[in-house]
């Protein structure tokens, strides 16, 4: 028979440490009584930003004055009046062998007969004054100055009308040029008036013309026959 086994030593248990006591705990100072907590102390103000600069005030710009219109230039003087024109009339003209040279005269070799008269009469109209002449005639004018016009009112007597004398034609020329020629004017038909300019002439013609037969016993009114000169 076998053996049995000799049984394993058997170890001791280790002694077993001693609960090891409680350290004791520390008894802890008495906390100090919290100081008072100060009060917060104010949040510093914020630094006032500094104020942007005042714009400067503008001056109010005054009112504009109301713009004072310039005062009208004075206007200049008006230009004097031209002088009216001196009137010359035929029937107290002189003739040139008498005359100053001044101022119109009656060439007395050019010219035919001519009757200077205050009071005449022509188709039925009284006239203060004028000059008459027989047909065929011609009567030259020296007008010695500046002269502008020629002025008459033309017809046929009404001495030569109680005779039922002819027609007759009349016209005036100024240095050889004709300036106006009348149609016939018989007895007792109206006067044809006369305006004729003559600026620049120096002599002026005064003509009459017979138109029929009994042309030629007709006396030939140059009525209120004047010249205008400066």
């Amino acid at each position: 028979k076998a053996e049995a086994p000799a049984p394993a030593p058997t170890t001791a248990p280790a002694p077993e440490k001693p609960a090891s006591e409680p350290e004791p705990v520390p008894v802890s100072a008495p906390s100090p009584e919290p100081e008072p907590t100060p009060p917060p102390s104010p949040s510093p103000e914020p630094t006032p930003r500094p104020a942007p600069p005042a714009s400067p005030k503008q001056t109010p710009k005054p009112a504009p004055k109301p713009t004072q219109k310039p005062a009208p230039a004075p206007e200049p003087p008006p230009s004097p009046a031209p002088a009216p024109p001196t009137v010359y009339q035929v029937d107290e003209l002189d003739y040139g062998i008498f005359g100053d040279g001044t101022k119109p005269e009656v060439s007395l070799a050019e010219s035919g007969f001519l009757w200077q008269r205050k009071g005449l009469s022509a188709g039925g109209t009284r006239y203060a004054y004028g000059v008459s002449v027989h047909a065929p005639s011609s009567v030259v004018i020296d007008l010695n100055r500046r002269c502008t016009s020629y002025d008459a009112m033309v017809g046929v007597d009404d001495l030569s009308a109680l005779f039922g004398v002819g027609g007759v034609r009349f016209s005036v020329y100024g240095d050889g040029e004709r300036l106006w020629r009348s149609g016939v004017v018989e007895a007792g038909d109206p006067p044809v008036p006369v305006h004729v300019d003559i600026t620049g002439r120096s002599r002026l013609r005064l003509v009459v013309e017979e138109t029929g037969p009994l042309g030629r016993a007709a006396i030939a009114d140059w009525a209120q026959s004047r010249i205008s000169c400066s």
